[in-house]
């Protein structure tokens, strides 16, 4: 009894063990490769295999991802004897497995030598301004050689990059010196042109100011001639016609006077009169020591007695009566309503006061031109009280005399 149990768990264990050796399983993007009695049989998918117990095994499991490695810097010369270390990163996967199970040993060592001596090939030929310049030209060629020589082992190379190249101590002193030299050149360079064009631009900011200050000021001196022109010109055409107003009102006067004196009909008793009125005037200077009376002083005084009165003659001052009842000229017969009126245009049609500006018109109206001062005398003159047709001498006062009064004889 117990040796059958015995027998039995043997048989159970060794069936669990055939199963477990007979069935796989294998992971997605991933492959395993079989081998039956040392042979190469197949590769496995992604899923679940049956392998035939203690005939087939799984030889590798290899990963179909993309893989990155990263190798070391390593040291490289370039073309003007510089060592500099650079360190790649190469971007490959695996397309074939039976190929990289059987095409090499180990293909991560493989590529990783195969790196080196390309970078060396490639960057020896290279200075190092060239070598820091020209990584995309590196990377292209780094990517060509290993991918064409990998392409055996069931790899591809997707991508190669140069993750750092690093120059001796003392070449990096030397660079950074070099670019801070330029990036200082570069800089005075800029603030010199920066300079240059502020004072380019101050200066045309100056001339334009100055062009227009001159502009402006030769607009103000040419509207300040034209003002001064101008008020030259009306107080010229006003004092005129002050002028000519006083030339009226000074032959209205005389006319005025002069018709009285003819209206009064003055004779030699008024005149003598005057003539004594006269004398004290004759006297009043300082350097009249003597003066003369003339011999007809006495007559004058005789004719002014019997105008006064004596032995019953008529008085000079006994006023005449005129035809119509009054006592002499009245103040009516006089017309002045044409005494203040200027026989002038307005000062502003004047010719003077039309002042032509740039912004007038060519052509202006034309403006009568006043009338000469000997026309307007002889105008107002004939307009006065002589033109009265009762001054003239067929219209005279029949009551009075033909002349002046004679005085009587002594």
């Amino acid at each position: 009894m117990d040796a059958a149990l015995i027998a039995l768990i043997v048989v159970a264990l060794l069936v669990i063990v055939v199963i477990a050796k007979s069935v796989t399983i294998v992971p997605q993007a991933q492959a395993k490769v079989v081998e039956r009695l040392g042979r190469y049989s197949r590769t496995l998918s992604p899923g679940l295999s049956i392998l035939v117990p203690f005939i087939d095994r799984v030889r590798a499991t290899i990963d179909l991802r993309e893989q990155v490695i990263s190798f070391p810097p390593q040291p490289v010369i370039t073309a003007d004897n510089l060592q500099v270390g650079i360190d790649t990163v190469v971007y490959f996967q695996v397309t074939d497995p039976r190929l990289a199970v059987y095409g090499i040993a180990n293909y991560i060592t493989g590529m990783e030598q195969l790196t080196t001596t390309t970078l060396r090939n490639v960057v020896g030929g290279l200075n190092l301004e060239g070598a820091l310049t020209g990584r995309d030209g590196i990377n292209s060629q780094l990517r060509s050689v290993l991918d064409g020589t990998t392409g055996p082992w069931g790899l591809r190379v997707a991508r190669v990059e140069i993750k750092a190249i690093d120059p001796p101590p003392s070449i990096q002193d030397s660079m950074e010196k070099q670019m801070r030299a330029d990036r200082d050149k570069r800089a005075i360079i800029l603030t010199a042109e920066g300079a240059r064009q502020s004072a380019i631009t101050t200066a045309e900011g100056q001339k334009a100011a100055a062009i227009l200050s001159a502009e402006g000021n030769k607009q103000a001196a040419i509207l300040e001639a034209e003002a001064e022109r101008q008020s030259r010109i009306l107080r010229a055409e006003g004092e005129r016609a002050a002028l000519f107003l006083q030339a009226q009102g000074q032959a209205k006067s005389i006319e005025t006077v002069f018709q009285a004196i003819h209206d009064g009909k003055p004779d030699q008793g008024l005149l003598a009169y005057q003539y004594l009125q006269t004398l004290p005037q004759i006297a009043q200077g300082d350097a009249n020591k003597m003066w003369i009376v003339p011999s007809e002083f006495s007559k004058a005084l005789e004719g002014l007695a019997n105008l006064g009165g004596a032995e019953g003659g008529k008085s000079w001052m006994d006023v005449v009566p005129k035809g119509n009842g009054g006592s002499g000229p009245k103040d009516g017969g006089l017309d002045t309503t044409s005494w203040f009126e200027s026989q002038l245009p307005p000062a502003a049609e004047q010719p003077e006061a039309k002042i032509e500006l740039s912004s007038i018109a060519d052509t202006a109206p034309a403006v009568p031109s006043p009338p000469p001062l000997s026309q307007v005398t002889q105008d107002v003159r004939d307009s006065g009280p002589a033109a009265d047709p009762r001054n003239r001498s067929g219209s005279a006062d029949p009551d009075a005399p033909d002349g002046p009064p004679q005085l009587p004889p002594r």
